[in-house]
């Protein structure tokens, strides 16, 4: 008999995945491994196999929560004496998430991760064969899906300046009158090499045929990718970020990414709002005010010290510290997809992968749009290739998991840029401190602070539901045994409950 498992993914088709593993005898883990390579096909311009990402797992033995690290490193490996630094890149204007410049091309393609991470999280964690893990997202690939609502939004901003000008990536996601298509995409080789995958293993994408495949293609267009960055390349298991909330024990994303850190300190600083009872499930006034100045207080810190310190582990305890003596009067001085999954033996998996914009380019042969996480400015301070290869990247990501003093859990995450930390952390707060229902805390009207701190700072106020802050997934166990899951309706979200 299967464990009963939840989930909560970005679409149909990524839940119907997660639902397919687990009735075969799949666990949470997974499930949400399941859903999340469904996504890496369907959810284009948004995730793709050439994605970093993490997930943190509360295993079911309840031992401490991990976070898988797959996030990007920086290439470059082997490449002594030709120097294709600052090359291979060009700018694009977009005002998709509020108006960021976007670096794409061949140089801006870093050394990804995230299949790599799923197959650690597998190895530890997962109970169903990793064929079996593959084979919905092979299926998806092969017999072809229609654009979600999120990829369309995204593509109409961005389908002829950063996915038009590779002609294998112009095929894929336009008409012939040069439109977005409206039509099931199949994207050439794809499902090939996702079979590969499942045949060989996680590795196939770091060594072999078409790891080179994938290497040849950027380093002939002008980037940076290597054999030996490929190769090179192992996912990092660490202990979770703890963050407490009243009865709940929460475990996010450490450093090197920046993301966990922002949730851990924002958490440590609502002071119990909103505070209940809230007037038909809302915020207060003085709620919002709070949060606003909490995420001003924190996000401006980032931009500060997070973003620019060359020691970010000992930058992030020193930031916790300074809350934990000072609170928030001490900080006022001065294209992402997640899966949630949680099953009946308690344990609980948080999944979050990106391929940052898109470099716009198909690695030749391999049907794989290749990412841009070079050319992510807002991750990238100290420039495009500004770093040593090797270096791990930031990351705003911040898979997370949670457990109560009853022997309740959860799992939330969010995609969504710089928004991702608010958004989780304004669903976490609805539920612990609001007492709202979880799918009533994850549909509640959401702010930001974009810019915190600097001359160009705005506080964005959702008026009606809008992508632009987050799409939260979220599942939940109660201390009875009882599964739910819940998805965001600013996308094309979707839930499933399996039982055992």
């Amino acid at each position: 008999m299967s464990p009963a498992v939840a989930v909560a993914a970005p679409s149909e088709a990524a839940a119907d995945a997660g639902e397919q593993v687990a009735r075969a005898g799949g666990n949470a883990v997974d499930a949400a491994i399941a859903a999340g390579l469904v996504t890496m096909v369907n959810e284009v311009g948004i995730v793709s196999p050439s994605s970093g990402g993490f997930l943190t797992v509360q295993p079911a033995d309840g031992s401490a929560p991990q976070t898988v690290d797959g996030w990007m490193d920086m290439p470059g490996r082997g490449l002594r004496g030709d120097d294709r630094r600052g090359t291979g890149t060009w700018d694009v204007r977009t005002v998709y998430g509020g108006g960021v410049t976007v670096t794409i091309g061949p140089g801006s393609v870093a050394t990804h991760g995230a299949i790599a991470a799923m197959g650690e999280a597998h190895a530890r964690w997962g109970r169903a064969p990793w064929r079996e893990l593959v084979a919905p997202a092979i299926d998806v690939a092969r017999g072809g899906f229609r654009l979600s609502s999120a990829s369309r939004y995204y593509l109409g901003h961005v389908h002829d300046s950063i996915f038009g000008w590779d002609p294998a990536s112009r095929a894929a996601v336009h008409d012939l009158d040069g439109r977005i298509t409206t039509d099931p995409v199949i994207v050439p080789d794809l499902a090939a090499t996702l079979e590969v995958v499942a045949g060989v293993g996680p590795r196939a994408l770091h060594e072999g045929d078409l790891a080179r495949a994938i290497s040849d293609d950027v380093l002939g267009r002008g980037g940076l990718l290597t054999p030996e960055d490929l190769a090179a390349y192992l996912p990092v298991v660490r202990p979770a970020l703890v963050a407490r909330l009243g009865p709940w024990t929460l475990g996010t994303n450490p450093p090197p990414a920046v993301g966990g850190v922002c949730v851990a300190a924002m958490l440590r600083l609502l002071d119990g709002h909103p505070r209940p009872p809230l007037v038909d499930g809302t915020w207060s006034a003085d709620d919002v005010a709070h949060l606003v100045r909490v995420q001003r207080a924190v996000l401006g810190a980032r931009l500060d010290r997070l973003d620019v310190t060359d020691d970010l582990v000992a930058e992030a305890a020193a930031l916790l510290d300074t809350i934990d003596t000072g609170g928030i009067a001490a900080l006022e001085s001065g294209s992402t997809a997640h899966v949630s999954a949680a099953d009946a033996d308690g344990a609980t998996c948080a999944l979050t992968v990106s391929s940052g914009y898109g470099s716009g380019m198909v690695a030749a042969g391999t049907g794989i749009w290749l990412n841009n996480c070079l050319g992510e400015q807002e991750l990238n301070p100290r420039g495009l290739h500004g770093l040593p290869p090797g270096t791990r990247l930031l990351s705003n990501m911040a898979p997370t998991v949670g457990h109560h003093v009853d022997g309740s859990a959860l799992a939330i995450g969010s995609p969504g840029a710089d928004r991702i930390t608010t958004a989780i952390v304004q669903a976490v707060a609805g539920l612990v401190n609001g007492g709202l229902e979880l799918q009533e805390a994850i549909n509640h009207p959401r702010v930001h602070v974009h810019r915190a701190g600097r001359a160009e700072e705005e506080v964005k106020v959702e008026s009606e539901p809008s992508m632009y802050f987050g799409g939260v997934a979220a599942t939940f166990r109660g201390a009875d045994g009882r599964l739910e899951a819940a998805a965001d309706p600013r996308r094309d979200g979707a839930v499933r409950l399996v039982r055992g």
